[in-house]
């Protein structure tokens, strides 16, 4: 394998592997639990969210019942009400708040399986928790940027 010339450019994604994509989209989906207002409206959801990412290749699953939000990755027995299919680089993008996520739905960016109409419903409760994620990856964002 030869190197890229120095005039090309190599596209690397935002995060390195899975446990990244875990640590910051899994830790704000965590973190949610907790914000007092949506927290409590995502919990009544009552919905069980598949998301599978690739770039890395990431399966993630956020149940949202009572008594409190079920994050983690990896396979699971319970069925999808949701399955999304994304880059994770669209997750990051959709959690800085600057990606439509109806937007990629209608392009093809994000493809999703189950009733579309349930996941934006919660899409509004989405966006207070954008400044808790631009936290929890400004340490990420800095070093790369350095």
């Amino acid at each position: 394998m030869s190197a890229p010339a120095l005039n090309e450019e190599i596209e690397m994604g935002f995060f390195a592997d899975s446990n990244e994509v875990d640590k910051y989209i899994g830790g704000v989906f965590r973190a949610a639990n907790d914000h007092p207002e949506s927290g409590p409206k995502m919990r009544a959801a009552g919905i069980n969210l598949r998301v599978l990412y690739t770039d890395p290749d990431t399966e993630m699953w956020v149940k949202m019942h009572e008594p409190a939000l079920d994050v983690h990755t990896g396979a699971d027995e319970d069925k999808a009400d949701i399955t999304l299919m994304m880059r994770a680089d669209t997750g990051d993008k959709f959690w800085r708040g600057e990606y439509n996520l109806a937007v990629g739905l209608a392009k093809g960016e994000v493809k999703a399986k189950g009733p579309v109409n349930k996941i934006l419903k919660l899409v509004p409760l989405t966006k207070p928790l954008f400044p808790m994620y631009r936290e929890l990856v400004a340490e990420k964002d800095a070093s790369a940027n350095a």
